[in-house]
């Protein structure tokens, strides 16, 4: 199955130039960072800087302002380039937010990014969901994972160095490829719950890629584990970035060979074989809902209830 064209996943569809030529150029670097038209995004707790309202907007900031930030900021990461500006992101999660923004109006908050990316610009939510992913990769690699020796950021936040003269050892940020998959038959579709999930929701099921594994082998073994169900036809349908912590979700769709389930509760809590009426006319409430609306797990389940999906070939 293929998704529509022209359709673009939550947290993908980033408008930026990442000028990789420029990480490189560590004077570059410095003449941006005082350039009073760079914008300066702050990240606290992994949290973008955000007014809230019926579309919530991320909040930036140039000039004098800009050199406050970063002067407090604990790592500092070159995003790239856009609109001829240059576009920075800055963690200042080890310091009291309170204090720093008092003068900023009440709408102005730190926010966490899932709770408001749905009602934002597609592309801003993209660049705020970069942000959370490399200050998180920062947070996870302030020491070497082979000497143990601290590490320190290079390349405008884009690499970090071991400072160890016997290692030496580079690190570059990295994500979790993850499958998530949308089984189906010939007129209904597998979803699957985590119990720590809300009252009544269901979802896609999903898993980590393992070494030694394609895709499509990460498809067919994560739903026969958790439902035991056989799968073929495995097609690939889109992916979305998924910083929630650090993962690439690989979007899937699988043919059921087989209907009986047997759930393994160590995976699942449950899951149940839906029809599209079923999932056309979903409360929406603690006795059957959807997986939310940023996650390409509803792109895959709206694709193939509204028949946009076509059938693999």
């Amino acid at each position: 199955m293929r998704p529509k064209l022209g359709s673009v996943n939550f947290y993908s569809g980033l408008v930026l130039d990442r000028a990789d030529h420029l990480r490189q150029d560590a004077n570059a670097i410095a003449r941006h960072l005082s350039d009073p038209e760079s914008r300066i995004y702050p990240i606290w707790n992994r949290r973008p800087l955000v007014r809230s309202g019926d579309k919530p907007q991320a909040l930036w900031f140039t000039g004098e302002r800009a050199r406050e930030v970063l002067t407090l900021a604990r790592e500092t990461v070159f995003a790239g380039i856009a609109e001829n500006r240059a576009i920075f992101f800055a963690d200042l999660s080890h310091v009291d937010a309170d204090d720093v923004f008092a003068d900023l109006s009440p709408a102005a908050a730190f926010t966490e990014l899932r709770s408001i990316a749905a009602w934002m610009e597609r592309s801003e939510a993209a660049l705020l969901a970069y942000a959370r992913a490399m200050v998180h990769w920062h947070e996870r690699h302030l020491f070497c994972g082979l000497c143990g020796s601290r590490t320190e950021s290079r390349q405008g936040g884009h690499q970090r160095r071991c400072l160890s003269e016997n290692c030496g050892a580079v690190h570059f940020p990295r994500c979790d490829p993850a499958v998530i998959m949308l089984v189906y038959d010939a007129e209904r579709c597998l979803l699957g719950r985590q119990k720590s999930w809300p009252p009544g929701r269901y979802s896609t099921l999903a898993g980590f890629v393992e070494p030694g594994e394609s895709l499509e082998e990460a498809v067919a073994r994560e739903v026969q584990e958790e439902a035991g169900i056989l799968v073929d036809e495995v097609a690939y349908h889109s992916s979305q970035p998924w910083p929630f912590p650090s993962s690439i979700m690989l979007g899937f769709y699988a043919r059921a060979r087989t209907r009986d389930l047997r759930i393994n509760p160590a995976e699942i809590e449950d899951a149940r074989w839906f029809s599209r009426d079923e999932i056309v006319n979903c409360p929406n409430d603690h006795r059957f809902a959807l997986p939310s609306a940023d996650s390409i797990a509803r792109r895959l389940i709206a694709d193939w209830v509204e028949g946009s999906a076509q059938e693999p070939r």
